[in-house]
């Protein structure tokens, strides 16, 4: 089993005071019934503008006001959990992509909780979460064509010793280490905020890793509250 160890700038506790996450470290077995996340994703955006969650709307408002902070703008590049969920709300459901991307999809959806899927093996060290200096390189695709360009120098970033893996936080991923249901190696990670009670990110949390366990049976999971302030 492999492992990941996350480490977080200690400027992002002046961006986002309390700021927790769950990193779900994944070694994928065969995947045997993609339906799970079908259904997952399905009931997920049939209940997306329930009242499930009382805390759901002040945890995007915090997002919001983080992003702030850093000087994106929310409204154009909103959190994933916002932009997930602004979809769902115009289209009525998401389109499947993959199975495991699907799954985590629909916990992003149901919890209003940012969740990135990594494939791991193609990291070339640890994730890091930094405040970028704007040198840092970021793939991306226009057009159809990968592009390399930089971040702004003050925006919160993953990366690791090759580039840049999420900008605005955990607004875009990057293309090289896009997570699929070929991956050998997944890691995840749900990111919260305060205004989300920490028993509901941790529900979020089994919930995901319930889910991957029905779909790939014998798969082999390790999870891990990482950030400030953790009791």
């Amino acid at each position: 089993m492999f492992s990941v160890s996350p480490s977080i700038d200690p400027a992002i506790s002046e961006i986002a005071p309390g700021f927790r996450a769950l990193s779900v470290v994944v070694q994928a077995a065969p995947l045997i019934h993609p339906e799970v996340a079908e259904k997952a994703l399905r009931q997920a955006c049939l209940a997306a503008n329930n009242d499930d969650f009382p805390w759901a709307d002040a945890h995007l408002s915090a997002w919001a006001d983080a992003f702030k902070r850093f000087g994106a703008k929310p409204k154009r590049t909103p959190c994933s959990a916002e932009a997930l969920r602004k979809r769902v709300s115009r289209d009525g459901n998401l389109p499947a992509l993959d199975p495991v991307v699907d799954l985590y999809n629909a916990i992003s959806i149901k919890y209003a909780l940012p969740v990135g899927g990594e494939n791991f093996t193609a990291y070339t060290s640890q994730p890091r979460l930094k405040v970028a200096d704007g040198t840092e390189r970021f793939d991306t695709v226009k057009e159809g064509e990968i592009i390399f360009e930089s971040p702004e120098a003050g925006e919160v970033i993953w990366c690791d010793d090759k580039g840049v893996t999420c900008r605005r936080w955990n607004w875009r991923q990057g293309v090289r280490t896009r997570l699929d249901a070929h991956a050998q190696q997944m890691w995840f990670i749900l990111e919260s905020l305060p205004a989300m009670p920490l028993e509901a990110l941790h529900r979020a949390g089994d919930e995901l890793i319930h889910g991957l366990e029905q779909m790939m049976p014998g798969v082999l999971i390790n999870k891990q509250l990482i950030g400030f302030d953790i009791v």
